[in-house]
């Protein structure tokens, strides 16, 4: 009998029967409150009626239209509604299937563009598991471990992790601006550097926030020596911070955005935006894709957008984070050294009594909370952060709901 990959592990015992809003239902009929949100994808949550009828409908007229080959209606208008909340300048887009797919089409970009070998990631960052976006990814070894040779041209410079380094704020950025300077000295010379890559907030690397100061200090970094700097907001994107770009809180001017997860509430779709001079730059034949731009993925994006608007979920998202990420902080334990995140991304960091990471808490606290109703998942280096992703229209109601779920889980341990 075949099966799936013995590799593949499960987060959760739970087999969905169907899903609606925030909730799952289990083939017993058991609801569970979803604070995963699909790891960030199901931004309007599960079958949002408006998405669900667009999807329906381009089913009926057309599925696929290869997008080099010809052009489709959906595709226009998705290309059409992102220029209204596109960061200003990023008039050009390219479009794939997935994150990892978006990541390596922005590396390929920024090589081709600028004629530099090397790219500068940020510890904790994830950009994906295909061989170049792995290279990438530092936020654990388990995705690029055993198949190396990696991709060569990557260099790490530290993120403000203020947290891990037991610092404030203000010492992890000057640690983190110090020592991308001395790596532009012993590792990469800025006439080598293409770009800088990285995410707003660490998402598999802990849900640890960037700051203006730090944003700020890579954007004159990169307009001094000609690199671009790309920001991932595959995660961050969409309203999930509480503003529809996760750079967008502090200040600063992206080259290049990714983008994917939230864009199509469910839909595989992914893309790069950046401005169309720098795309004009990109060397024919390197862009393309038998399935990027998908029609019914497209249909459903414009109709995402559609609710994201009509609905104010960008607003709800900042008010229903900040809801959260105070109710979460006045519940912490002993067992959680720090509370954290953005919008409608909240983690909390289990540690022991001596301040180390405390895998094995943290995954006994998901577990009980699987097992009270409430589906969360972990992330962290060490798997030691509980993380709370509801889909951005999450009631008032709904995180205090989640809330004494959590605070029973803690009363348990």
């Amino acid at each position: 009998m075949t099966e799936l990959s013995p590799v593949l592990k499960q987060a959760t015992p739970v087999t969905v029967d169907h899903g609606s809003g925030c909730y799952l239902y289990d083939t017993d009929g058991r609801r569970y409150l979803d604070f995963t949100a699909g790891i960030g994808v199901t931004s309007t949550g599960h079958c949002h009626p408006r998405v669900v009828e667009a999807a329906r409908a381009q089913i009926g007229s057309l599925i696929h239209g290869q997008y080099t080959t010809v052009m489709h209606r959906p595709l226009l208008e998705l290309t059409e509604r992102l220029g209204a909340v596109l960061p200003s300048g990023l008039d050009a887009v390219f479009f794939a299937n997935s994150g990892s797919e978006a990541v390596e089409a922005s590396l390929r970009l920024v090589r081709q563009a600028t004629g530099r070998p090397n790219v500068v990631v940020f510890h904790g960052g994830f950009h994906g598991r295909t061989v170049a976006a792995a290279t990438m990814t530092t936020s654990g070894t388990r995705f690029s471990a055993g198949f190396s040779p990696l991709m060569g041209g990557v260099h790490v410079a530290p993120f403000p992790t203020a947290y891990r380094y037991g610092w404030s704020e203000d010492e992890a950025t000057d640690f983190a601006l110090r020592e991308l300077d001395y790596l532009f000295a012993t590792l990469s010379s800025p006439r080598e550097t293409a770009a800088f890559i990285v995410e707003p907030v660490l998402g598999e690397g802990g849900y640890i926030p960037g700051n203006t100061r730090f944003f700020q200090g890579l954007r004159e970094r990169a307009d001094e020596h000609g690199i671009l700097l790309v920001i991932d907001e595959i995660q961050t994107g969409f309203g999930r911070t509480g503003k529809f770009f996760g750079h967008q809180h502090f200040g600063v001017r992206p080259d290049v955005i990714t983008i994917a997860k939230g864009l199509a509430s469910g839909f595989p779709l992914s893309g790069i935006a950046a401005s169309a001079e720098l795309m004009a730059r990109a060397w024919p034949g390197s862009q393309g894709g038998t399935y990027g731009g998908n029609a019914v993925a497209c249909a459903a994006a414009v109709a995402t957008l559609d609710v994201i608007e009509s609905e104010g979920l960008v607003a709800n998202a900042a008010a229903r984070g900040a809801q959260l990420l105070t109710g979460m902080r006045e519940r912490a334990t002993k067992a959680i050294g720090d509370v954290r995140g953005l919008g409608l991304m909240v983690g909390a960091e289990f540690t022991t009594a001596t301040g180390e990471p405390d895998t094995a808490t943290a995954g006994a606290a998901q577990r009980l909370a699987v097992e009270r109703g409430l589906v969360l998942l972990t992330c962290g280096a060490h798997n030691n952060v509980v993380r709370m992703i509801p889909p951005l229209i999450v009631t008032a109601e709904q995180v205090d709901e989640a809330l004494d779920l959590w605070s029973a889980v803690l009363d348990e341990l």
